[in-house]
């Protein structure tokens, strides 16, 4: 059988949350680790755009954007219910944050990285979204209900990268749900496997088999 390959980089969040994704869907993949300095000529040939993830069925169909990539996984197999059975608010609270709270994101770690003076207002800009998590994190144990969903898996890996900015901060922040789901995740053995170091890919490279347990 040949299995989908996909074209992964270990901390990019886009490529984190597919990998979640097909770690819950419990399916077999080919994973190929690859850095985008220098990035292999397979990879540009099936999506010239040459960003991750990428993913390459069988069929030689191609699925370059990560959500995309996740609803795949799932719609082939969804053995948690993380689609909530087609419930249109997941869809549209990850569109929420994947547009506005990923720019402000990016300038709030810019800020960081070069010392600006705008660090607190970028900050603040991106607690605007914290809040509204640390609200519905109030209320159940997950971002939409009781019940863990394909929008915790697709913004994990960004609300990971806001934790990280200012962690000192961050852990004296008043967000304490947001936190506890957070810790619940990083310190779960899915985010282990997720997160674990492979070889760069290359042609001559043994196949990696990634796939959550059954």
């Amino acid at each position: 059988m040949t299995l989908p390959v996909l074209y992964s980089l270990r901390n990019c969040p886009f490529a984190m949350r597919a990998r979640l994704a097909i770690y819950k869907s419990k399916q077999p993949i080919e994973l190929r680790d690859v850095v985008l300095n220098n990035k292999p000529q397979q990879m540009l040939t099936a999506s010239p755009k040459g960003t991750v993830p990428i993913l390459v069925l069988a069929s030689e169909q191609v699925i370059d954007e990560s959500l995309e990539v996740m609803l795949w996984a799932l719609n082939e197999s969804d053995p948690d219910d993380l689609l909530h059975s087609g419930c249109a608010e997941i869809l549209t609270l990850i569109e929420q944050f994947d547009e506005p709270f990923k720019t402000c994101l990016e300038q709030y770690k810019c800020a960081k990285r070069y010392h600006e003076s705008n660090l607190t207002e970028c900050r603040q800009a991106c607690e605007v979204y914290i809040k509204d998590l640390e609200q519905r994190l109030t209320e159940h144990a997950y971002i939409i209900d009781e019940k863990e969903s394909l929008a915790d898996i697709a913004l994990l890996p960004f609300i990971r990268q806001f934790a990280k900015i200012e962690r000192q901060w961050y852990l004296q922040s008043p967000y304490p749900n947001v936190k506890r789901w957070l810790n619940r995740y990083l310190q779960s053995p899915m985010f282990t496997k997720v997160m674990a170091k492979y070889p760069l890919w290359s042609e001559h490279s043994e196949m990696i088999v990634f796939t959550g347990k059954r």
